[in-house]
């Protein structure tokens, strides 16, 4: 769509469980309320995400490319993204995740100094019982209410990747919703020389906390097969990079070098085969 900045994309969850259906909503609304610049589309083809959809006037594909467990897969959905968007940027976001305008933003002085990156940050987890109406000053609300009721989640998930459009061309099938996929994104960005940005200090979100009797024998992600099915996809263990293994973040609207402890230097030199030698098989060793 003509006139647009950034494409946000998801695959929600079946619309049954009823607090599912209320912290998805929620998250929808709150993008719907970045304005013009935003262009967001659902995926897939699970109960309720058709009315959902047409409910809130956005946009819905279902017709997601699936592995054989009926899980949607992330290559499909960028090329979906590709196929029905004309926007520079491209961010995929998990469906429980509330975002502000502060994304924009931050996405703009981004781009303002680089053509190739890769905008990523923590979440604050919080818990979200009510649906919340659909109104800027509501959310505002309850983005003020985030250091007394949420918790910083550690820098180890990831819940929304912002990329340019023309980056990650070729991706491997990896199950949407399932552990693995995120961690060679990061790997990928350093491997292809775009920069990783740590954005957490500029771009707050919300993870509405949930349990996960959506899943198959309400295991976490991080215990399903395929989860290891993507990992091997990925590469294996050497591609599991995590927000650690960014070069850079965004302060005040800054870009700059994150600071080298030594750990971090520890850890460049880890991966150093891979990052500036792109050797998976030194990688490995």
């Amino acid at each position: 769509m003509a006139g647009k900045l950034l494409t946000l994309l998801t695959v929600p969850k079946p619309f049954k469980d009823p607090h599912i259906s209320i912290i998805q909503t929620n998250a929808l609304k709150s993008w719907l309320l970045l304005g013009e610049e935003v262009d967001v589309i659902v995926l897939g083809n699970d109960e309720g995400v058709a009315e959902k959809t047409n409910q809130l006037g956005i946009r819905h594909l279902p017709n997601v490319a699936c592995n054989d467990r009926g899980t949607p897969l992330v290559s499909s959905m960028i090329e979906l993204a590709r196929s029905n968007s004309e926007s520079p940027y491209v961010c995929i976001v998990n469906a429980d995740i509330i975002l502000f305008p502060d994304l924009l933003q931050a996405l703009k002085n981004v781009a303002a100094h680089l053509q190739r990156f890769l905008i990523l940050g923590q979440r604050w987890d919080m818990d979200v019982v009510e649906e919340i109406p659909g109104r800027e000053e509501k959310f505002a609300i309850l983005k003020g209410e985030v250091l007394k009721r949420g918790k910083l989640h550690p820098p180890m998930g990831s819940d929304y990747f912002i990329f340019p459009r023309e980056c990650y061309r070729e991706v491997p099938d990896f199950a949407i919703g399932r552990a693995g996929w995120d961690n060679w994104f990061i790997f990928k960005s350093r491997w292809e020389g775009w920069p990783v940005i740590d954005a957490t200090q500029d771009v707050l979100i919300i993870h509405q906390n949930h349990d996960y009797r959506h899943l198959p024998g309400g295991q976490t992600h991080y215990r399903l097969p395929e989860t290891r099915e993507n990992v091997i996809r990925g590469g294996g263990e050497q591609t599991i990079f995590t927000l650690a293994d960014a070069q850079y973040e965004l302060i005040h609207g800054r870009l700059s070098k994150k600071p080298l402890s030594a750990k971090k230097l520890l850890r460049e030199i880890e991966i150093f085969p891979l990052t500036h030698l792109r050797s998976m098989t030194l990688g490995k060793l």
